[in-house]
């Protein structure tokens, strides 16, 4: 009697190696549109005050080069090479706006043109910390993957779209050209995007924010900013949503017997699977806990050598030094916490507003002009860069998803994402290390760096700005922890409370209503059953998704296009 041979096990085929960001192709392309980025920035925040997310841009670009049938230019089809591209033209725009420029822009107008070089080598060491902490925390209980990170979804879904066609394209396209025209007439449309990604509670409370600030001027006849109200609130929320960050970096489930710890909480072994996990966090407490005192330790260093370059000792004794360094290096990874928490839910960074409350407390404590500038100035470096990092570490999550082993490939992804952030950051230093000159003197200066000088010189007169503040922190404090560490309530109120652009309330109240409505609708007509209606509920947030992700494209569109205003 014969025997059938054995049937060899069917295995899945070998995942590839990630694209590296120093591949040739992929290095000249990303340098070449990380100038380019590094321009926009540079031009939209010296005139017009904003800094424009331009990873979109970058992704069309990369696509566009992908379809020339030249030599290694095919190559850029790749949608992982194509998110290399993105995540340094967005970093490159955001360092030079935000991180580089602001920060220099400071000691000058100050009349201190000497303290300029001094401020951009800390506003350098500011970049690099806030980029390598977000490096070290990214996916962790604190700042993980699957939250909102709009910006992010903005720019995978526009990938995707582009490489896969279809309905997802048609109905990405349709929602980007609702955002581009929606913003043309002065619209917010990035925010009722905003609402169709993120957590619900948090964007009711960012919404209620946005009306409050439009509205109770109008009705209570008082201006909450000058009354320190918003600021309030954002202190009080900023410390409760500090001490939750801390209580999330103890790993209790760790320190069991056994070390049965649960994904996200124990060793890297406990959640590396072959397959996306959206509930395994790929960064454990004990990694979150060991990054955040990374970057304390590295601000404070920091903040040391901008105390030594910026002659901050001539200003101040030994122990108002030892003081000034400590709150620097504090200021700078509160500062970056609490816009990163922000932009996680939002896609909005109030890095003005905050850096404003520490410029405040500065003021409180009688710090000397030049010391509180440097520190103005160093905290003001800290947050978007952060903010950007994790919209494109959040981009190329959602676009290796579906690469088996997932996450080996997953953490190969992101470090050649963040090599590419820092060719974009390279880039973006050289242009303002040329540029700043002839643009400070010409008169082109952020509008904000302005509003920083100004208050310094004012000081405070009395103490009505403190008594507010620590007055409003209370509700702040109660809102956010109350809300819990997940919805980060008080601080999104805060936020909206500080943006206070004109409609977006409104644009974000009703796309929520309209994203629960569509919900309730599908799992209506999608029959019985449990399984049934999670499908529904599935594809619901698919299709809110892409229509959100459209709205926001379509918004950072036309901010790149008002370059046209300003050159």
């Amino acid at each position: 009697m014969s025997t059938s041979p054995p049937v060899p096990p069917v295995t899945e085929p070998e995942q590839k190696a990630h694209p590296r960001a120093l591949e040739p192709i992929t290095l000249v392309v990303t340098v070449l549109l990380s100038v380019l980025g590094a321009v926009i920035g540079l031009v939209l925040i010296t005139t017009l005050g904003i800094a424009p997310n331009t990873s979109v841009i970058g992704a069309l670009i990369a696509m566009l080069i992908g379809r020339i049938s030249f030599a290694a230019l095919t190559k850029m089809r790749d949608p992982h090479r194509q998110n290399l591209v993105q995540s340094a033209i967005s970093g490159s725009t955001f360092a030079a706006a935000n991180s580089l420029v602001t920060p220099i822009a400071v000691p000058f107008l100050l009349g201190r043109p000497g303290l300029v070089w001094p401020m951009l080598g800390g506003a350098v060491i500011g970049l690099a910390v806030d980029s390598w902490v977000l490096y070290r925390v990214f996916d962790s209980k604190l700042l993980p993957a699957s939250a909102a990170w709009p910006a992010g979804i903005a720019a995978a879904e526009t990938i995707k779209a582009g490489d896969e066609g279809g309905r997802k394209a048609k109905l990405l396209g349709v929602s980007a050209v609702v955002g581009f025209v929606g913003s043309l007439f002065k619209l917010p449309t990035s925010a009722a995007g905003v609402a169709f990604l993120g957590n619900i509670w948090a964007l009711l409370m960012f919404g209620i924010g946005l009306l409050v600030a439009q509205y109770a001027p109008g009705i209570f006849d008082t201006d909450l900013s000058a009354n320190y109200v918003p600021h309030g609130v954002m202190i009080g929320a900023g410390l409760v949503a500090l001490v939750q960050a801390v209580l999330m970096m103890r790993d209790r489930k760790a320190k069991r017997e056994g070390g049965d710890a649960a994904p996200g909480e124990g060793t890297d072994a406990a959640y590396r699977g072959d397959r996306f996990d959206p509930d395994a966090r790929t960064v454990d407490t004990r990694r979150l806990r060991r990054g955040l005192l990374e970057g304390l330790v590295l601000f404070v260093a920091g903040a040391m050598l901008i105390a030594l370059m910026g002659g901050v000792y001539s200003e101040m004794g030994g122990l108002g030094l030892v003081g000034w360094v400590l709150l620097a290096g504090v200021a700078a990874l509160i500062h970056q916490l609490i816009v990163g928490l922000a932009a996680m839910h939002s896609g909005w960074f109030p890095a003005f507003a905050v850096t404003l409350i520490f410029l405040i407390l500065g003021l409180v404590l009688g710090i000397p002009m030049v010391p509180l500038a440097l520190l103005v100035g160093y905290a003001a470096s800290t947050g978007p860069a952060f903010a950007d990092v994790g919209f494109d570490f959040k981009a190329g999550w959602l676009l290796r998803k579906g690469a088996v082993p997932w996450h080996p490939y997953e953490m190969a992804g992101r470090r050649q994402q963040y090599i590419a952030q820092l060719v974009g950051f390279a880039v973006a230093i050289l242009v303002v290390v040329i540029a700043w000159k002839p643009f400070f003197e010409d008169g082109r200066v952020p509008p904000v760096a302005q509003v920083y000088v100004d208050t310094i010189k004012a000081g405070l007169t009395d103490t009505h700005a403190l008594a507010m503040m620590g007055l409003w922190a209370i509700p702040g404090a109660l809102i956010q922890f109350f809300g819990g560490s997940s919805r980060q309530m008080g601080v999104l109120l805060a936020t909206g409370l500080l943006v206070a652009t004109p409609q977006a309330g409104w644009l974000v109240l009703i796309a929520l209503a309209v994203r629960v409505a569509y919900s309730r609708y599908r799992r209506r007509t999608a029959g019985t059953g449990s399984l049934a209606a999670k499908e529904a509920q599935l594809e619901a947030d698919n299709d809110l998704a892409l229509v959100g992700a459209g709205l926001v494209a379509g918004s950072s569109l036309n901010d790149v296009s008002q370059i046209y205003k300003a050159i």
